[in-house]
């Protein structure tokens, strides 16, 4: 708060004055917990990320349908503790869209790169949905830079027997590509990820927020947005082929596994328990797949509880 401000301050009824006087720092303090909007260019390409607070970094990776907007909530939580980054992954939100380089071995090169030109020497990592496939292939290139881990809700290519995970009843839209799918989503962008924010939710009532659906499908809107979305799928084959060499070498790390009652269940804690050494995993009763906007009442304090311990 400035001199001139106090001083002025001083000159009004003190009721008045204090009253003022707090209200400016309340808002000062929020003005200093709010993330701030960078941009970084490492490993070939563009990144855009969110960042706020200040002690030992926390990496938050957002999934599909969605951006690095989703952990608005939780950064608001680590960051009176941690410096939290939550970068828009390539391809996504306001980072650049390349043509290639979506399988999640390279995307995670993009995070350590990132990690490195900030100067973290070690991290830890957050990953939901498309995200904690690359917070996964982050911790299995880097064990020695990744403090812990957590993988929310989704399911690892090539680990155990992936291809019957509950998600895969919708198998159709990971093969939902190409410039006929590119053609049919243009400008219904929204009506195509309805599908996913009501559906994949124990109550489409209790999902994704209206106001985080209009800002969602808005950002996909953007030029080669929905192309480089559809790459992530396209890519789970080479996925498949990097994760089932990293499992040969168990993460040795702690790893907290979250899975939605109502989405992946018990699936992606058994395949967390097959790459990592020492795994708690915790089924969230009466969630879909949207663990931070279904249930955050839950979610946000066990994973502020985890990351800062």
């Amino acid at each position: 708060m400035s001199k001139a401000f106090r001083q002025a301050a001083g000159q009004w009824p003190r009721r008045i004055a204090v009253a003022v006087i707090a209200m400016a720092a309340v808002i000062s303090a929020a003005a200093a917990q709010s993330p701030e909007s960078r941009f970084a260019n490492v490993n070939g390409t563009r990144l855009h990320y969110l960042a706020a607070g200040k002690g030992e970094p926390i990496i938050l990776l957002h999934g599909y349908a969605q951006n690095s907007h989703m952990w608005l909530p939780l950064m608001a939580q680590l960051a009176k503790t941690n410096t939290v980054i939550a970068p828009d992954l390539r391809g996504f939100g306001q980072s650049a869209k390349p043509d290639g380089g979506y399988d999640k071995k390279t995307m995670a090169q993009d995070i350590h790169a990132l990690t490195s030109a900030l100067g973290y020497k070690r991290v830890r990592i957050v990953g939901h949905d498309i995200g904690l496939m690359v917070a996964y292939a982050y911790a299995a290139q880097y064990p020695a830079e990744t403090d812990r881990i957590v993988l929310m809700d989704a399911f690892l290519p090539g680990v155990g027997d992936w291809t019957h995970v509950w998600l895969l009843r919708d198998l159709w839209h990971f093969h939902f590509y190409g410039e006929t799918p590119l053609k049919l989503v243009n400008g219904r962008e929204r009506i195509y990820f309805e599908h996913f924010w009501n559906d994949f939710a124990a109550d489409p009532k209790k999902s994704v927020s209206e106001r985080d659906r209009r800002f969602y499908a808005k950002s996909y809107h953007q030029p080669g947005a929905m192309r480089a979305g559809f790459q992530v799928f396209r890519n789970f084959e080479q996925d498949a082929e990097d994760f089932s060499g990293f499992a040969a070498s168990k993460l040795k790390m702690p790893m907290l596994v979250l899975s939605g009652e109502k989405a992946g269940g018990q699936f992606l804690i058994d395949q967390g328990k097959l790459v990592a050494a020492n795994v708690e995993g915790v089924i969230v009763k009466g969630s879909g797949h949207w663990l931070i906007d279904e249930a955050p009442g839950e979610v946000i304090p066990k994973l502020v509880a985890f990351l800062t311990q």
